[in-house]
């Protein structure tokens, strides 16, 4: 199995091309999708290869999403570009009351086999309606499983699972890791399971959970604390529904610490639904509160300046990696206790 550098995006078309040539039910529907094979090159060469697949649509979310939901009741299996994940929000109807509920509704006799894609964050001076990170939304929303890839090879074998998956599934792309390049399996029937975690880095004094752009930061803080004698656990989430809480587990049971990173705001973040997990499933292995570092909760500016202040940064999660580490082990704290305690406070016997 050849292995080459890709770019996300090209990551992305190359997963559309192999699913498209395999799947003749699989097509791809949204707004100004041929004019430049996508706004971040993302269907780069489809619709020179797929001219009836490929199908541009006017500007309405609410008729985009409706749309591949019939299609999807009836056999097909559609992939539906959202343009910028805030624009969900003219079509929330849909996919809320609609795509999340039919499977459930028709007692499992309909399945609904569709990926929306909606590329999503900030720090490329969108302003406020072009930079938000809903993930949050859409956790929250029973019936639909929700994925947010770091690298191009999960970008390519999530996609390609999500798409093969008979369930709908919200596929939230980084507007700034479309760049971001990495390798890639040549192989045609390369997939990443959803639901599985990844570490990215190994480390026994500390677990840093991650998703999507911010395992970048999670990194280059890691890496900075190694320099410190700190050894980090990077987990990169990759699906967030349903998340991999074994691996989570896994780790936590060896570092007795977590920081939980993401980019969307702070209050009602995926995070709170991590650290509550983690309080109520590992309490007894925790020698530390459990931090979230997440964007301040305001929208997000258009100036690059005020944009990455109100962003998390690597610094910020160096200083919550900091903060936890200040706690001593439990263990260290039971083995003092004994070894000092004062032999006049000691019962006597006999």
């Amino acid at each position: 199995m050849g292995v080459r550098d890709l770019s996300c995006s090209l990551a992305m078309a190359e997963a559309l091309a192999e699913e498209m040539e395999r799947d003749p039910t699989v097509f791809i529907i949204g707004e100004d999708l041929t004019a430049h094979g996508g706004i971040f090159g993302q269907f780069r060469g489809l619709p020179e290869r797929f001219p009836d697949r490929i199908i541009d649509t006017p500007i309405s979310e609410t008729s985009i999403v409706g749309a591949g939901i019939g299609a999807a009741l009836t056999g097909m299996r559609p992939i539906i570009d959202m343009h910028f994940a805030d624009f969900v929000t003219t079509a929330m109807d849909e996919i809320v009351n609609q795509m999340a509920k039919l499977r459930y509704m028709s007692g499992g006799q309909a399945k609904l086999p569709l990926v929306l894609w909606a590329p999503d964050g900030a720090g490329i001076s969108a302003a406020a309606q072009h930079s938000q990170s809903v993930e949050s939304w859409f956790i929250h929303t029973p019936g639909l499983k929700v994925v947010a890839p770091f690298e191009p090879a999960d970008v390519k074998g999530l996609l390609k699972a999500a798409i093969r998956d008979d369930d709908p599934v919200i596929f939230f792309q980084h507007k700034r890791l479309f760049r971001w390049t990495g390798p890639v399996a040549e192989h045609h029937e390369y997939l990443v399971p959803l639901g599985k975690a990844l570490i990215k880095r190994h480390g026994s004094d500390v677990t840093i959970i991650t998703y999507s752009r911010m395992t970048y930061e999670c990194l280059e803080a890691a890496r900075i604390l190694a320099q410190q004698g700190i050894q980090a656990e990077v987990i990169d989430l990759r699906t967030l529904k349903p998340f991999d809480m074994e691996l989570i587990a896994e780790s936590l049971r060896k570092t007795r610490r977590a920081v939980i990173a993401h980019e969307a705001c702070l209050t009602g973040g995926f995070g709170a639904e991590i650290a509550a997990r983690i309080g109520e499933e590992l309490f007894e292995h925790l020698d530390a509160p459990v931090l979230r570092v997440a964007a301040k909760d305001v929208p997000i500016p258009f100036s690059p300046v005020l944009e990455k202040f109100v962003l998390p940064q690597a610094e910020d999660i160096l200083n919550a990696v900091r903060t936890v580490m200040k706690y001593p082990s439990r263990a260290v704290t039971r083995a003092c206790s004994i070894t000092k305690t004062p032999r006049s406070k000691r019962r006597r016997s006999g």
